[in-house]
């Protein structure tokens, strides 16, 4: 909308229906409105079965692409990789990856950074993954790489480099937080866990032939899309919308023959 926060609330509130997309701030806001469709974070995820998961450097190139392609500004861009064993493995060869790749001018053709361009947004996401950090069982694998600082700030603007963090448990906070940029969490998880743990997942790829384990994805209503295989969660099918069509709630379907 064409202007600051209170004139989208005002936008929507003269629409008879509207979309709106945000934050989970603006999800809360609009849960209980009627004519307002809320699209909110995804917390998108990739669940890597025991049957695989020690095999899991043949599934390094998804996951990168998963938190990476867009600069990690989709809904449907992966901030959470979960599995029951070699979390620390899979979070330093993300880490080797993801963590030196550096902010470029928008006009470079190598650039994979985008910049927040909202005064103060970049510093204020790079303290609050720091202040989740202070929790034992939580580790940034990109530090190392960062020479001293994930936060490039210029004058009007400012980068924050991937971030892969790794955590020992879901019920830290860092496993639950989803920022625009690349950031993603590995999570240490039971497999007989994962899907009452994961909560609200927009995309969900399921890397397992255990039958169980896709039967119990299948019947997990906290997933909206489900991917079964190797399937990057950015990888889009058109016929297939994870959000549904626009004509769904915007508009009144009619039916149409011609002779």
């Amino acid at each position: 909308y064409p202007g600051e926060a209170e004139v989208g609330a005002a936008v929507l509130s003269h629409c008879p229906r509207s979309f709106i997309f945000g934050g989970t701030a603006t999800v809360d806001h609009y849960r209980t409105n009627p004519a307002v469709q809320v699209h909110g974070p995804g917390f998108s995820k990739i669940l890597l079965g025991d049957d695989i998961v020690d095999n899991w450097e043949q599934y390094l190139d998804l996951m990168v692409q998963s938190v990476l392609v867009n600069s990690g500004r989709s809904c449907i861009n992966c901030s959470g990789i979960w599995a029951s064993r070699h979390t620390r493995e899979i979070a330093e060869a993300l880490a080797k990856r993801l963590g030196p790749i550096e902010p470029l001018p928008p006009d470079d053709p190598k650039a994979e950074l985008a910049a927040f361009t909202v005064s103060g947004q970049a510093e204020a996401i790079s303290v609050d993954i720091d202040r989740a950090l202070e929790q034992d069982g939580v580790e940034d694998a990109t530090a190392p790489y960062h020479g001293g600082s994930r936060l490039t700030s210029q004058e009007r603007y400012g980068y924050l480099r991937p971030t892969v963090i790794r955590c020992e448990s879901p019920q830290l906070a860092a496993a639950g937080k989803e920022y625009m940029f690349p950031y993603v969490t590995v999570v240490e998880c039971p497999q007989d866990k994962m899907t009452s743990s994961i909560g609200t997942t927009l995309v969900a790829t399921g890397i397992t032939y255990d039958e169980a384990f896709r039967q119990s994805l299948l019947e997990a209503t906290n997933i909206d899309r489900l991917n079964l295989g190797p399937i990057p969660t950015t990888q889009i099918n058109w016929l297939a919308p994870h959000e549904g069509n626009i004509v769904d709630f915007l508009f009144r379907a009619r039916a149409f023959q011609m002779a």
